[in-house]
């Protein structure tokens, strides 16, 4: 499931595969970047925030800007995704060699994924239709599957794209106190919900979500303002988050044996793996949450 550890991976496998390359072609299928061509752009550095896919890149010199690029105030593009916030003096700034920088921003939701080929490997990871974008270099081939909000913004408004985000799990810039106090910041809803905002805390997805509240003996349905230890919360997604940080296999339980990774994530009807109570499953706002109903009791409000 694509969190913010798995995104983290994929960041770095682009990175491997393409930091330092001069793209050779490219092919973006998608109507707001249909005819968008980063032949000679060079991939600077492939990295995450939360959820988010940065592809930072660098134009050639005196290269033109994107097709569609909405015109910034000095005459520079301003973003390829329509309503995003132009940068104070509009435009890419140039780098250190007078090339613009621009950022390709994906991200990846429930079913998105990145993959990266030799030249002439087969592209075998998922069927061609769902094919969103292909960037090509003399070393290695990336391809971007049913990528989300895909778009190709100056580098100076990254922010017009992420800056809603909240501290970031696996980020060098990681500040639990400022999590702690965002999600405090209203009270009222369930922490289940709370933990799920990526404007409280980004990288947290569903099977975190659960396995956390498990893990703190928290029901989903407690509101932020009777949870005992926020900061304790907190810490422990973080913690967990950066265990699966370099390797595929999600796992809190400290097994990566299948069907052994997890507490209660996916495992419906199952026992408890400390109580032997019938782990349950139930629609919580648009997700769905797992539980063990004895290990996670529900206190009253305060």
């Amino acid at each position: 499931m694509p969190e913010g550890d798995t995104v983290w991976n994929t960041a770095r496998v682009l990175h491997r595969a393409l930091a330092g390359a001069r793209l050779t072609g490219s092919d973006f299928r998608v109507p707001q970047l249909a005819a968008t061509d980063l032949a000679g752009w060079t991939v600077r550095e492939s990295a995450s925030r939360g959820k988010h896919l940065l592809l930072r890149l660098t134009a050639p010199p005196h290269a033109t800007p994107p097709p569609d690029a909405p015109i910034g105030p000095q005459g520079g593009a301003a973003s390829t995704q329509a309503g995003a916030a132009p940068a104070q003096g509009g435009g890419a700034a140039p780098g250190d060699d007078g090339g613009a920088r621009w950022t390709l921003h994906s991200h990846l939701r429930m079913d998105g994924a990145w993959r990266a080929y030799a030249p002439k490997e087969r592209w075998a990871a998922r069927p061609a239709h769902l094919i969103r974008v292909v960037l090509r270099s003399a070393r290695a081939v990336a391809v971007g599957y049913h990528l989300h909000e895909l778009a190709l913004v100056p580098t100076a408004e990254e922010e017009s794209l992420v800056g809603h985000l909240g501290p970031d799990l696996l980020g060098t810039d990681w500040d639990p106190a400022e999590a702690v106090r965002r999600l405090a910041a209203d009270p009222d809803v369930t922490i289940s919900e709370a933990l799920l905002d990526q404007r409280n805390l980004a990288g947290v997805g569903n099977l975190y979500r659960c396995e956390v509240l498990f893990l703190r003996g928290v029901s989903p349905w407690t509101p932020v303002r009777a949870v005992p230890d926020l900061a304790g919360t907190v810490a422990l997604a973080q913690k967990l988050l950066a265990a699966n940080r370099g390797r595929w296999t999600q796992s809190t339980t400290g097994s990566l044996r299948r069907g052994q990774t997890s507490y209660v994530y996916g495992r419906r009807a199952q026992p408890c793996r400390r109580c032997g109570t019938a782990i349950r499953k139930e629609e919580l706002g648009e997700r769905v949450t797992y539980w063990c109903p004895v290990c996670q009791p529900e206190r009253p409000a305060d």
